[in-house]
């Protein structure tokens, strides 16, 4: 858009031979008016429409602020630095003087076209990485995750320091990465480090970066976790295996929000949000004074401590569910398929591992199962070996010595993962604690309730709004009658 005729008609013609869609106007209010309407993904502007007048600043304006953004590069016989500022500090991508050579607005143009392509990019895949850490992501309807779930959703927009406590696969960073992707923080990097897998000295030059020559192998300067996750979080995962001296400097960074490389003398200001995770009880390194107590209370603002899945069994349905999730057998190319014993047996063991433990033995299963029914022997044998333990058909032996298969073994656990057909229950079935036992009416009716909600959460994979969705109650009753339960 331009107040000249041939310029507009020049710059039309180019633009088209190179298979745009041009959009041409030479008067400055009909144009800012269209740029509502057109919604364009680039605007060329002069940047002072019809003489005197600073239109093209407004439309500019305008353009920035459609949703989503489009890029502009706007033009001027008026150059000088004041309005090229100008200019750039309301959005501009970029800045041309009159006269110009076709050539270079062509350029420009492809410039402003491909950063264009990868801010969108970029928004596409911060918008997946959301989703994928929304909270409805993460598995579990039982009380102990119904309160975590609380607690998430009401620190992820704080810039509060979180401490994450919890076993070893609990699923610590799943819920650290949670909570950035659903704070104001969530288009800013998530930068996660194990401070346990690396020695201190270079651990220390990880998170504060370096400068080059300050040891032996730095041959160029280097910043840190620290300065790369400015304006987003960092995750300090096994915060207490630190040793005293790097205590002592994520101390100032919590104090001071300022870090300072290896071998330099000069802070440099970082804004950073911090989640800090311990499998272990912080308060015991301190009683031991292996860990620092002004730390320990700068950590500990507000701790989040995620239940161990001996816990919260009645997950395990769930979690397996979401495991088995578009897994299909390699034999025979169906959904995979769980018998009622090998439920028990995942219901029963204690799960040392946890939740990591248990997604192991779903993988080990699936590559081992002959067919698209998982039974015990599919399992490891630890799980075998415990199953065996706590089930008297599962330890009988024919009179060959061959265990004995259980009556229950080719009776199908009722979670149907991948249709919405039933799969029959066994009403011969022997006693157990996945099986409901007869209770008054109003509670049989919440326990058949409870159940409905928690097939639906089986077959969308733990998504709570698809569940709500297949239910057809709001996603608000869902959590209300999950609540309940508690």
């Amino acid at each position: 858009m331009d107040d000249e005729a041939t310029m507009v008609q020049m710059v039309t013609e180019l633009l088209r031979r190179e298979g745009h869609e041009v959009f041409p106007f030479t008067n400055g209010p009909a144009a800012l008016e269209a740029v509502t309407n057109i919604l364009p993904e680039l605007v060329i502007s002069d940047l002072y429409l019809e003489k005197a007048n600073a239109l093209g600043l407004e439309i500019l304006k305008c353009a920035r602020a459609l949703n989503p953004p489009a890029i502009v590069i706007v033009i001027t016989g008026f150059a000088t630095i004041e309005t090229a500022v100008e200019a750039m500090k309301k959005g501009a991508f970029d800045y041309l003087e009159k006269p110009f050579k076709l050539e270079e607005l062509k350029l420009c143009v492809e410039r402003a076209l491909s950063y264009n392509e990868a801010i969108s990019e970029n928004v596409y895949l911060r918008k997946q990485l959301k989703k994928k850490y929304q909270f409805n992501q993460i598995i579990g309807t039982s009380q102990p995750m119904l309160e975590v779930f609380k607690m998430v959703e009401r620190v992820a927009n704080t810039d509060s320091t979180i401490l994450i406590l919890g076993e070893s696969g609990t699923g610590k960073e799943l819920i650290a990465r949670a909570l950035h992707f659903n704070s104001r923080r969530q288009f800013a990097p998530f930068v996660p480090i194990n401070c346990s897998a690396l020695p201190e000295s270079l651990l220390e030059s990880e998170l504060f970066g370096h400068r080059k020559g300050s040891f032996t192998g730095a041959i160029q300067d280097k910043k840190g976790l620290f300065e790369e996750a400015d304006g987003g979080t960092i995750f300090l995962d096994e915060v207490g295996s630190m040793s005293p001296m790097l205590q002592s400097r994520l101390l100032r960074v919590l104090q001071e929000r300022e870090v300072r490389r290896v071998g330099e003398n000069t802070s440099i200001y970082v804004n950073v949000r911090v989640l800090a995770a311990t499998n272990g009880p912080l308060e015991r390194k301190v009683k031991e004074g292996t860990f620092r107590e002004d730390l320990y209370y700068r950590l500990n603002v507000i701790p989040i401590t995620l239940p161990r899945l001996r816990d919260r069994r009645e997950d395990i349905p769930l979690l397996v569910a979401h495991f088995l999730r578009n897994r299909t057998s390699a034999a025979s190319g169906k959904p995979f398929q769980v018998t009622r014993q090998t439920m028990e047996a995942l219901w029963q063991y204690d799960w040392p591992g946890n939740v990591r433990e248990l997604e192991n033995a779903i993988e080990r299963a699936c590559v081992l199962s002959e067919a698209d029914t998982i039974r015990l022997a599919d399992l490891p044998p630890l799980l075998q070996h415990c199953a065996s333990k706590n089930s008297p058909d599962s330890a009988a032996e024919s009179a060959n010595g061959t265990p004995r298969q259980s009556p229950l073994a080719e009776s199908l656990y009722p979670l149907d993962i991948h249709t919405d057909s039933p799969i029959r229950d066994d009403p011969g079935e022997a006693a157990s604690p996945l099986r409901q036992r007869l209770r008054p009416i109003k509670s049989f009716l919440r326990e058949q309730e409870l159940a409905l909600i928690n097939r639906a959460l089986a077959q969308t994979g733990g998504d709570k709004e698809k569940a709500a969705a297949l239910l057809e109650i709001s996603v608000a009753t869902l959590y209300r009658k999950l609540a309940e339960e508690g």
